[in-house]
């Protein structure tokens, strides 16, 4: 029988101390990403994560995300990428080669598709311009975001992986989604982040 062949880029990120590894099979679920800013956040019920807990087992790791295809690692402030990057970029190999579990079962029964409350026809245009305009770019540097909620004219947004202590994404919120949405969608006047 043929072993899958293991295949991991890095990319950089807008946030120097985030790194992006893109791997050649999907690690997340359709539409869901995990973000996980302390080591105890990868065993919290619904979200829990065996690759992430090994992750944090690198004295250096401060942040994990997951979504689709890639995981973003962000380190502390004094370790070199060229000095980690090998080795990190190894141990992930070998996590996939031996086939070990990315989440565990209970973390993707916990968030398959709920069914939730019937959304307006301003949070429906809201979600499409992000799912179509916006998510496609932040993921690229390894980042998410999310759709948290809508209220008098501001959306308030989720951003994770290397968005979290990215010194652009203030600009990148403001000048970027925030004019989006407003020319887009006429209801929305501004975009905050929610938790960052």
């Amino acid at each position: 029988m043929l072993k899958q062949q293991i295949l991991i880029y890095t990319e950089s990120t807008p946030n120097p101390n985030s790194m992006k590894f893109v791997l050649n099979f999907v690690l997340a679920p359709e539409g869901l990403s995990f973000d996980y800013a302390t080591p105890s956040d990868a065993v919290v019920e619904g979200k829990n994560s065996p690759l992430a807990v090994a992750l944090f087992g690198f004295d250096f790791v401060k942040r994990v995300f997951i979504s689709s295809n890639f995981v973003t690692v962000t380190k502390d402030e004094d370790t070199k990428w060229e000095d980690e990057l090998f080795g990190l970029k190894q141990f992930l190999k070998g996590f996939f080669e031996e086939k070990k579990e990315v989440f565990t079962k209970a973390t993707i029964a916990a968030n398959d598709v709920i069914g939730g409350e019937q959304d307006s026809e301003t949070v429906v245009k809201i979600k499409a311009v992000l799912e179509q305009y916006v998510r496609p770019a932040v993921e690229s540097d390894g980042g998410a975001i999310n759709f948290h909620s809508f209220n008098e004219g501001t959306v308030k947004v989720l951003l994770q992986g290397s968005c979290s202590g990215c010194p652009s994404s203030t600009m990148t919120l403001k000048q970027g989604i925030e004019n989006l949405l407003t020319r887009m969608v006429p209801e929305v006047k501004e975009v905050v982040a929610e938790g960052v």
